[in-house]
Order: C-alpha cells, then structure tokens, then sequence
C-alpha cells in the first residue's frame, strides 16, 4: 500500500512520535460527530500525521501531491456532516499541534493557527480585555475548522458568520505550496480576495493554517431576556416586529420549553425561568449601563404586549451562563434518541410558513420535531428523532423538510455544511451552473483531487 511506503518520509518531517500506524490510535481519528445512521463508513487503511509547523504542513502536502494520495484535513472533529471522515486510503492531517494565538491587542485582531480551539481563542482575548463574538456551538472545535465550514451560531444575527470576523488567510494548497490572502488591514483591495472562496469550502481545495480574525472591546454589561409565548406564531411574529423595530441583539433564538426543561434535566440543573409553550430567548450585550437598559426597555415594550406570561431578566453572569448552557446543550440533550440534526436556513418572511410545512410533515409521519431556531438569521434546527420509526420514513421526513425549504427560497444549510452527508442533495438542489463552477475551480486549484475527496463538490 502506497502510504505504507511513505510513512518514513512523513516521518522524517514531523518527527517518529507525530506519524500514528496503529489502529487503536487512529480510530479516534475516523469519525466525527456526525450521527451514526447517517455518517459514512470510515475507511481505516489511513495515517495520522501531526504537523507541528506551517513548514511541515507543506512538505507533507508536497508528498502527497508527488504521489497522488488523498489528504483529509482533521480539525476538532466536532463536524456533523462527516467532512472530515476519511473515505479513502491515504493521509488524516491533524492540526492540533498548530494551536498558538497571538493577540495583537493594539489593532484588535488576533493570529490563529489552525488547531487553536474556539475556547483558547475566547480566553486568550479575555485576557486582553477583548472579545471573540462568533461562538457557533462547540468549544472544542478548532478555528481553522470553523473557517473551512464557515460556522455560524447563535450570534451570527449581529456579527454574522465566520467569514464576516476573517480579515486574512494563510493557505497550503495541496501541491505544498503556502499562500497569504490579506492580513490585519481592515480594508484591502490589493489584488483578488480568494479568502472568501477558502472560507466554507470545507477542506476541498486546500488547508487552512492560520487566520487573521477581529476582536471587539469586550463589552462591560450584558442580560438574557426569556420571554413565553402560547405558540411559535405568537413568537414570531414578536420577533419580527423586533427587528422591524431596528433592534438587532447579539442573539435572538426560538425555544420550545419542553427542549429546555429537557436539557435542564439532562444537565442536572433546575428549570427556574418562567413556564411557557415557546420562549423568545434574548441575549443583549452593551458597552454601557445606559445603553443596555434602553434596549432592554425597548424590547421589552415591544414583545410584552404578546407574551402568555411573566418575561425573564437577569444581568448576574451565573444564572446567563446557565440559561445559554441550557439552550447550547439541546443537541446533546437529544443527541442518543436523535437520526440526523437539520440546520436549514429561510428567508426571514417565510419563517411561519416553514414552520406550518414542518407541522404538516410531522401530521403526516408521526412525528415531533424540537422547536430550535436561530430566529435572527433564519436557521432552523428541526432535528429528526428516531422514535421508533423506520429509517426509510425518517430520510422520507428529511427529504420533505429540505424540499418545503427550498420551495421557500432557503437552503437545506444554513451552519453544518455540505461535507459528505449531503452531497447528493447538493447535486439535486444547487443551480446548475454554480455546480460547475464549483468543479471547474476543484480542478484548477486540485489537480490531482487528493483534498478531502468525496465531500461537498457534488
């Protein structure tokens, strides 16, 4: 086997105790969190490498490239599309060596490496006195991860996703080759800005090795507001006269309650914030005292007037951090009884429309789905739960889901990505000409196909 072969010129790179062979070791390194009915299967004749520096990345990658064997980036292994499962022979590239951040305090921005965790990357500009807003899900996830997936989350409705806090890229292509795309200029329109095509290609054309991302002052006053609706309509159609109202704050999410006293339970905390059929779950974050208590009253007068019950404030930072545990943890919560978890995303106008589709879908197989939304952004987290049902029922449930999306002008991904997953749903739904596009730029910058193979090109 061709890898067998180069297995001591990769480590006369990295080092001996940095290229893995043994199965025991490597099998953590097969599969993600992508869930088990839907992910593929891992093909196992594979090597672990961890490159300890951008050099050795290169030389790896030219290795590779000179004798045609696929390379599947590995970050935190937190993705739920199965991008970063190996499904053929060849080279796991892990970045987690590459993990030092440095923070540049005086321009705002912070250098990255690739295997950096999303909560380094938090702490270390804590420690400055500066914040990282986007924070999409899971801490462990790894920063060039979220780049290559462009990762959104709950706060993407006033930071947006993770393409909109990139202001520079360092990029291995797959001949070995290291490419720099911008830096820490804000603005710069010296020479094409390819970083944008880097970002959310999902390890497809090349590998991601460090960044150049904003950090914001770190703001001084914060609350979570919890208001209770009797029905999602009544939530929405608050939430959209919020933001018709020109408040956008750093998150507005729709609960079910019956997810969130699941996920206290599951936690093993109390449930003590209010009773309701859906919540309208706000999180405000300020510079000043002053400007947070406006927003809070205006919201307030605003969404009061439709509320079922008594609306939750609180500003002491334990009882937010337990409110944002609780909602962030819904998926693991679910996550045993759970077929696949959907993120599809929809025109603001159309929310209640999907939502009327979704409960028709649920009529109609026999099934429930967990209210989750970003409700800000528009992307919906309708998770299919097994219950009992057939498989063939339950891809019948998800094809009809993706469908009533796109009917409505949304995408079947707002967040997770394309990864392997849904490749064929790619095939099926993206324009025609967009999907050449996409395998005519494949070609020019992979020539070989060896990055991450069989994932997001339909």
């Amino acid at each position: 086997m061709l890898i067998d072969e180069i297995s001591e010129e990769l480590r006369a790179i990295v080092g001996e105790n940095w290229v893995i062979t043994d199965p025991r070791a490597i099998d953590p390194y097969l599969f993600d969190k992508t869930e088990p009915y839907i992910r593929p299967q891992p093909i196992k004749e594979v090597i672990v490498v961890k490159p300890g520096s951008i050099d050795e990345i290169s030389k790896v990658m030219k290795l590779a490239f000179a004798s045609s064997i696929p390379v599947f980036p590995r970050g935190g292994g937190t993705g739920l599309t199965g991008g970063a499962i190996p499904t053929r022979s060849g080279i796991v590239l892990s970045l987690e060596r590459l993990n030092r951040v440095n923070i540049d305090k005086n321009n705002m921005i912070a250098e990255v490496e690739a295997g950096a965790t999303l909560r380094k990357l938090i702490e270390e500009a804590e420690k400055n006195d500066l914040y990282f807003p986007p924070h999409p899900g899971d801490e462990g996830a790894q920063i060039g991860g979220l780049i290559a997936c462009n990762a959104g989350g709950s706060r993407a409705l006033r930071h947006g996703t993770m393409r909109n806090s990139v202001l520079g890229l360092q990029i291995v292509l797959p001949n070995g080759r290291l490419v720099t795309i911008g830096g820490k200029a804000l603005k710069n329109n010296m020479g094409t800005n390819f970083s944008h095509l880097f970002i959310g290609s999902e390890g497809s054309l090349g590998i991601i090795v460090k960044a150049y991302v904003k950090l914001y002052p770190k703001p001084r006053f914060s609350a979570t507001l919890l208001f209770p609706f009797s029905s999602p309509n009544d939530a929405i159609e608050a939430a959209m006269e919020l933001l018709w109202n020109g408040y956008v704050p750093l998150s507005l999410e729709l609960v079910d309650a019956t997810s969130m006293r699941k996920t206290a339970d599951y936690l093993g905390l109390p449930w003590k914030y209010g009773t309701g059929e859906v919540y309208l779950m706000i999180l405000l974050a300020e510079p000043n005292q002053e400007m947070l208590y406006a927003e809070i009253e205006g919201i307030s007068s605003i969404l009061s007037r439709r509320t079922s019950g008594e609306p939750i404030l609180t500003e002491r930072r334990e009882e937010q951090d337990e409110i944002l545990k609780i909602r962030s943890e819904i998926y693991s919560a679910y996550e045993k009884n759970l077929f696949e978890g959907l993120d599809v995303s929809l025109p603001l106008g159309e929310i209640r429309n999907f939502l009327e589709m979704l409960n028709r879908i649920g009529e109609k197989y026999g099934v429930k789905f967990p209210i989750v939304a970003h409700l800000g952004d528009g992307t919906f987290h309708p998770d299919i739960l097994l219950d009992s049902k057939e498989k063939d029922v339950l891809v019948k449930v998800r094809e009809e889901i993706y469908e009533s999306a796109i009917s409505l002008g949304g995408s079947i991904t707002g967040e997770h990505g394309i990864g392997y997953t849904r490749r064929v749903y790619a095939e099926k739904y993206l324009d025609e000409g967009l999907k050449e596009l996409m395998r005519n730029i494949k070609k020019a910058i992979d020539e070989k196909g060896i990055m991450n193979p069989d994932k997001f090109i339909p």
